[in-house]
């Protein structure tokens, strides 16, 4: 199918009078009803028709508008196919036209840049950082100046706050969490040239660090704490810190209102300081009949005003320099996650690594019983195989 899409690349002629399609992946209410209104508003001014379409599965629906020669004229893409859709040409390289390449985050325009060009831009981003209950920390006899600062301080710490009913720590067992204790060594799924680089000391050093924790009882996997994910065992007491991003906010706020919580910087690993990064961008087809109205909408949509709007209304966090401030003030305390966007790695566009993903998180799974080599050799496997 993704051939055959192909093929129908070059039907770029201008429709000025025609309707532009958005189409974007699930969301909240809340996000829906404030990108709607946002669409409109630049329906408004320019005197275009516009629908936002939402998909349940956004790929599946892509793929079979690539391969038809109808996909919406601009769409929300995330980066695990990003670089399949880059690579088989359907994306519009778009960035030397919108005019705001210079206000993003640079590390969210690395994440979008195919050979020096930016092809879409970033939407909007989330990292991870180490988020405590304070209520636990307090009781433990440890205050603010006890945040750990590396990864010798996380450990003494959650072993302190290790108890016969809670964890100290908690992180899923995907790369998603465990990744970031990959880039704090200095490695990473890929390397320079997007080739899998899985199997590296660095990442050795890492998944070592991380089995550690495991073994040593200071961390548990949530699903061995009775929680589906991280903000759920944070909130219902199961563990006293987890490794999550700026979205565990809004959910702990909304599910458990009582919990008292700080949120931190990760620690640093052997080098330095790092995070994960996770993003979409705003994809225009190459195959749209108007690319001039879908970038003026993508300019709108991520302008610093509309970011503004976008982050009071549902608490994205903007990919925008300029709109960093606003959302800082209107989110106290969770700096953490903002200040870790000039360092974050995000998820790598290589091709296949979609594919590739379920089976590496499968294997990081096995990590409190294997050893470590042994996981990052199949995990290199994984990745060569997709890719």
């Amino acid at each position: 199918m993704l051939s055959a899409a192909a093929c129908t690349k070059g039907l770029d002629a201008d429709d000025g009078g025609r309707e532009l399609r958005v189409l974007i992946g699930p969301s909240r209410t809340d996000e829906t009803a404030s990108l709607r209104a946002a669409v409109r508003e630049w329906s408004a001014a320019h005197g275009r028709d516009v629908t936002v379409d939402l998909a349940a599965d956004i790929p599946r629906q892509l793929t079979r508008g690539f391969a038809a020669g109808n996909a919406p004229d601009v769409f929300a893409l995330g980066t695990d196919h990003f670089a399949e859709y880059a690579a088989a040409g359907f994306l519009e390289p778009y960035g030397d036209a919108l005019g705001n390449t210079g206000d993003f985050h640079p590390a969210l325009v690395t994440t979008f840049t195919v050979d020096g060009e930016l092809v879409c831009a970033p939407r909007e981003f989330s990292t991870l950082a180490l988020v405590i209950d304070a209520t636990a920390w307090k009781r433990a006899g440890l205050t603010p100046g006890d945040y750990p600062a590396t990864w010798d301080d996380l450990h003494r710490a959650a072993k302190r706050l290790t108890t016969g009913e809670r964890a100290g720590l908690t992180f899923p067992p995907e790369w998603e969490r465990i990744g970031a204790f990959m880039a704090a060594a200095g490695g990473g799924l890929v390397d320079e040239r997007l080739r899998p680089a899985a199997d590296t000391p660095e990442n050795l050093r890492a998944l070592s660090y991380a089995k550690d924790l495991l073994v040593s009882g200071a961390a548990r996997f949530p699903s061995e704490v009775g929680a589906g994910w991280g903000g759920e065992a944070l909130g219902t007491g199961a563990a006293a810190m987890t490794i999550e991003g700026n979205w565990v906010i809004p959910a702990l706020r909304e599910d458990y209102p009582d919990v008292e919580y700080a949120v931190v910087p990760l620690p640093h690993g052997p080098a330095g300081p790092a995070t994960l990064g996770f993003t979409e961008c705003w994809g225009i087809a190459a195959d749209g009949r108007d690319h001039g109205a879908a970038v003026s909408l993508v300019r709108h949509l991520t302008s610093a005003r509309q970011q503004t709007e976008f982050a009071r209304d549902y608490g994205a966090m903007p990919s925008v320099r300029s709109a960093a401030e606003a959302w800082a003030a209107a989110n106290p305390g969770m700096d953490a996650f903002l200040d870790g966007a000039a360092g974050a790695q995000g998820v790598p566009p290589m091709v296949g690594l979609a594919d590739a993903l379920p089976e590496v998180n499968a294997r990081l799974a096995q990590l409190p019983e294997d050893d470590p080599k042994a996981v990052l050799t199949e995990v290199q496997s994984a990745l060569e195989a997709a890719n």
